[in-house]
């Protein structure tokens, strides 16, 4: 399937799409937007920004580039890109833990109309126990599923015990790049493993379509805890070196520094889990960090192996306890 098709889906849930020169962009909040395809290495030049940011009335936008540019965060995309997929390929602990997994559940693909029924429940419950409350209804999850059932290239995937539903992701193949784009699971099956069963079930089966080279399983996050990273990185795939850049509206761009970032963690811990309040945290936090040479740059904790082996541009072992 191609970007289009994607694009399709983020208009049905009520986001505005914009198309430039280097990549697709999408609301992704109040007047910020994020680039699109996800695993695209994009360089927009300057002018193509300054366009899109006043053209489109647009106060900040977040994109993936190249890990030896001048500008950005020193970020990962969680990705898989090996060959082949199974128990050889995870880690012994691992292993055991999706054996587990599969004796307590059977994984399969589900219509979405099950996703649409059950799967809100376990999205509440993911959010919460992750600190994340974005925001989202049940309205809003309803349009979600019910726009992917009508449009090529998703697929929506449960962890079923006795028929129930105990963890999902949706899915979604867009040329040879598989995207799991959305994993949630009932806390009462965490310890059974469902959700290690659901993953290495999924990953398998993409992995061994023709032509799929890269299953992309996230970006690293402005808000998210480590530990959602990390348990994709047990389940055997990696982070790829990356720079994130947030580049502000011309305007508001010297209005955002380490003053305006220090009041934001304030009100951050002042109001834990508001989705506003991390998300502009975490987009000053990029910003500021962006600016910054990559030496003196803090090093992600998923990204620390690479840097120890010298083995990702712009990382390095000097930069491992920077703030």
């Amino acid at each position: 399937m191609t970007p289009d098709v994607f694009a399709e889906w983020l208009r049905c849930q009520g986001q505005k799409v914009v198309r430039t020169a280097s990549a697709y962009w999408h609301s992704q909040g109040p007047r910020v937007f994020q680039a699109f395809p996800y695993h695209w290495i994009v360089r927009p030049s300057e002018e193509e920004l300054r366009s899109l940011l006043r053209e489109q009335g647009i106060i900040a936008v977040r994109y993936s580039t190249a890990p030896d540019a001048p500008l950005g965060c020193l970020s990962y995309h969680v990705v898989y890109e090996r060959p082949t997929y199974d128990f050889e390929d995870l880690g012994k602990r691992t292993r055991k833990n999706v054996r587990r997994g599969l004796r307590n559940c059977a994984v399969e693909q589900v219509p979405f109309e099950l996703l649409a029924r059950e799967g809100w429940a376990l999205e509440q419950d993911t959010l919460e126990r992750q600190g994340r409350h974005v925001g989202v209804s049940r309205e809003d999850w309803r349009r979600r599923c019910e726009s992917a059932a009508t449009l090529p290239g998703f697929e929506a995937w449960g962890a079923l015990v006795e028929g129930a539903l105990a963890a999902s992701v949706t899915a979604f193949q867009m040329g040879d790049c598989c995207y799991l784009l959305s994993q949630q699971c009932r806390q009462e099956f965490l310890t059974v493993n469902v959700n290690n069963a659901l993953s290495f079930v999924v990953t398998k089966a993409m992995r061994g379509r023709p032509g799929v080279r890269t299953i992309f399983y996230g970006l690293h996050s402005l808000d998210a805890p480590a530990s959602v990273d990390e348990f994709k990185l047990h389940m055997g795939y990696m982070a790829k070196p990356v720079r994130q850049r947030v580049v502000f509206h011309p305007r508001l761009g010297p209005v955002f520094n380490p003053v305006t970032h220090a009041l934001l963690k304030f009100m951050k811990r002042l109001r834990p889990g508001n989705p506003m309040l991390s998300k502009a945290e975490g987009m000053v936090r990029f910003y500021i960090e962006g600016k910054r040479p990559a030496e003196q740059q803090r090093v992600p904790e998923a990204l620390r192996g690479l840097a120890l082996e010298g083995r990702a541009p712009g990382l390095s072992a000097q930069s491992l306890n920077g703030d």
